[in-house]
């Protein structure tokens, strides 16, 4: 009979009173064996009910722990989840997702079967509100998403990232934690790290994990702006990147903006900007048909939010981190856990 791993829950948190129960609760009710799972929680110094719920929960089940991060970042919290880690399997979870209940124990099997550094599910998006509807029908398109794998549920293979992400604890030996200066883009840039020392990152179907979008042009504008600077950091940081997507929306505005201000370009203007009016407004029809005339036009009105807010973002930080770099020169490590043993 094979021995399962020990396995790590690393959860980061800030604020998160009324969604921290109920994510404590899906981990609860996974079908792996109980005793082997950890959960931990780098809490960001929450100003809410957050801590006294943990506190309620811990009291309820040992095997729950929180963690004080004062840096308040999310990739700050997941090194600090890391470094206390007792579990040979470390699952990065986020509190806004809902788990299916074999999600640790698919994740388990999918490193076992690949050989991978890194395995995770596609980025499954799940509607509420109309907005959301519309919003989940724009991230099915390529012209969304730019055709990445990991929002495709019928995906399945070797990747360049993956959502959340279940990691041998090796690999921070190795590869190192995740940027605790990052504000954004952190697995990504941990992925590619990954790939750069030669691991693997998988890809699984049966890998089951949702999410809820945003709810609003305001609040999506806001989070494609982060991703945008977080993608130039990352750029900036490694000098490389795995593929041409994250650029495609800064060289698709940037291109359409040259048409406005240089004159020589002025004449071509009017054709760029129906080419893409009319292509946004056809994936909006073919991908938000079931939504209604409504639906569609939010669909439509997504799209130049998706490109335009990603594109400043990149040009931000472009202009940000090529002045003041914020990265160390070597990741942070873990120490083997051997040598952690002999230690004590």
């Amino acid at each position: 009979m094979t021995m399962l791993p020990r396995v790590t829950i690393a959860m980061p948190a800030f604020n998160e009173e009324h969604y921290i129960e109920t994510c404590i609760a899906s981990v609860q009710a996974q079908d792996y064996p109980a005793e082997l799972i950890e959960i931990l929680v780098a809490d960001g110094r929450s100003t809410d009910r957050t801590r006294e719920i943990l506190a309620r929960l811990a009291e309820a089940d040992p095997r729950i722990k929180m963690i004080d991060n004062p840096a308040k970042l999310q990739a700050a919290g997941l090194g600090l989840l890391v470094k206390a880690a007792s579990g040979d399997i470390i699952v990065r979870m986020d509190v806004h997702c809902e788990y299916a209940p074999d999600y640790v124990r698919r994740c388990v099997d999918t490193l076992e079967k690949t050989g991978a550094d890194n395995v995770g599910g596609a980025q499954r998006a799940k509607a509420k509100t109309p907005f959301q509807r519309a919003l989940c029908a724009a991230l099915e398109s390529p012209l969304g998403v730019g055709g990445a794998k990991y929002r495709s549920a019928a995906a399945e293979g070797f990747v360049d990232t993956v959502f959340l992400g279940a990691f041998r604890r090796d690999v921070f030996e190795t590869v190192g934690l995740w940027d605790p200066a990052a504000i954004t883009n952190e697995d990504s840039e941990l992925n590619q790290r990954i790939l750069e020392s030669g691991g693997q990152i998988y890809l699984s179907k049966d890998i089951i994990v949702s999410y809820f979008p945003r709810d609003s042009f305001k609040s999506l504008a806001t989070q494609y702006f982060r991703y945008g600077r977080g993608r130039a950091r990352t750029l900036l940081k490694l000098g490389k990147a795995p593929t041409l997507r994250p650029f495609i929306p800064f060289l698709t505005v940037s291109g359409a903006a040259m048409t406005l201000v240089v004159p020589l370009l002025w004449p071509l203007a009017p054709a760029v900007f129906a080419t893409y009016a009319l292509a946004t407004g056809a994936e909006a029809v073919r991908v938000g048909r079931s939504l209604g005339l409504g639906g569609i036009a939010t669909v439509w009105r997504v799209f130049p939010v998706l490109h335009a807010s990603h594109a400043a973002g990149f040009a931000a930080g472009l202009w940000q981190y090529l002045r003041t770099p914020d990265w160390p020169a070597e990741p942070e490590r873990v120490a083997p856990r051997k040598a952690q043993l002999r230690a004590v």
